[in-house]
């Protein structure tokens, strides 16, 4: 547990189960720290190597931080930009107020009140930014190339998962409409009677409302005597050694916040089909990284994958190409860094 004392900027994470925001906290706070950053997280359902602060010690918020006047609440949500509002004007502490904006949808007049109400905006791409009506900085979000990275070992080749075929094509995250996941099944029942070198997984979480869905996909896929072809292989322990395992992605998505699982592919030498939504479009470079289409649109999807899927010499070199360019552009470093410089702007003449 940190000492208050020490924490310059408090993260909060008010929601149990993971997420997109979840995931970016638990990815980005560690790389802060090591750019010297004070910062640690409040709320629950985080890895315990993380700096977490309990509930009691909010009440020594009211006493600033060592050298300085005052601390930023840097919130990703809703409740977490409220609470920050009820700490600083009910409560009087000393708090500078950061939301970070991932939302591609008009706000609700209660979230354009919040948004007012703070210090400073980000926003994580140029369309989550056009949805605001106050200043705001722009910044992508980067993916950890530590952790993500080409394949290295022969445990990241298709020939270690015991499936038929050479190539693999993937679809990761919870299996719903949401995720564009039919969308994606009916391309491989489509695309995989004519390439029988290519074999398709779908790896994510089905919950108990989206059951029916799911049941349904793989049912499509009994009839059209593809099961053995087109897996779905649940939630793994693992994501990262699947995503070196591919030859090609595909995030099919019909609506996204900003969609981390293109950066997490690229930076694994993998190219990547993928919607616009969310932040997709301003990540993958058409014609040299992948290809972007009109979301919710099937058949361009399916046209998309089809030159990879003829020709996998085309997926591999846009691989080659797509790792280049998450490693120029998309590196979490240069995130924590452009964070750290709005931390910066926020605090930058509060010291004692």
């Amino acid at each position: 547990m940190p000492d208050i004392r020490d924490v310059e900027i408090i993260a909060p994470n008010f929601k149990r189960r993971l997420s997109g925001v979840t995931s970016t906290i638990v990815q980005l706070i560690p790389c802060q720290i090591r750019l010297g950053i004070k910062i640690a997280t409040l709320g629950p359902g985080l890895p315990e190597d993380l700096p977490t602060l309990k509930g009691r010690q909010l009440f020594g918020l009211w006493r600033p931080p060592a050298r300085r006047r005052q601390r930023i609440w840097h919130a990703r949500r809703n409740n977490e930009m409220a609470v920050g509002i009820l700490l600083r004007h009910l409560l009087r502490m000393p708090l500078k107020l950061l939301f970070t904006s991932a939302a591609q949808r008009r706000h609700t007049a209660y979230t354009k009140w919040l948004i007012r109400r703070m210090d400073a905006v980000i926003a994580t791409s140029d369309r989550s930014g056009s949805f605001l009506d106050v200043p705001h900085t722009v910044i992508q979000h980067g993916v950890d190339l530590a952790l993500f990275h080409p394949p290295e070992t022969a445990e990241d080749g298709i020939v270690a998962t015991g499936l038929p075929g050479r190539h693999l094509i993937g679809c990761f995250g919870r299996v719903r409409h949401q995720k564009g996941t039919d969308l994606f099944v009916r391309a491989m029942i489509e695309l995989l009677p004519q390439h029988p070198d290519w074999t398709a997984i779908v790896s994510g979480r089905v919950t108990a409302e989206h059951t029916a869905f799911a049941d349904k996909l793989k049912a499509d896929v009994a009839a059209a005597g593809l099961s053995d072809r087109i897996l779905f292989l649940g939630e793994v322990p693992d994501i990262k050694i699947w995503y070196r395992r591919l030859t090609l992605y595909v995030a099919p998505s019909r609506n996204e916040g900003f969609g981390l699982t293109p950066l997490e592919a690229m930076a694994s030498r993998t190219a990547v089909v993928a919607s616009d939504a969310g932040a997709y479009a301003e990540l993958i470079v058409t014609g040299e990284t992948g290809s972007v289409v009109a979301t919710g649109d099937g058949e361009a999807l399916t046209r998309a994958i089809a030159p990879y899927i003829a020709d996998p010499a085309l997926a591999i070199a846009h691989g080659e190409n797509a790792l280049r360019h998450v490693r120029t552009n998309f590196a979490l470093e240069k995130e924590a860094s452009a964070i750290g410089a709005v931390y910066d702007r926020l605090l930058g003449d509060n010291r004692i």
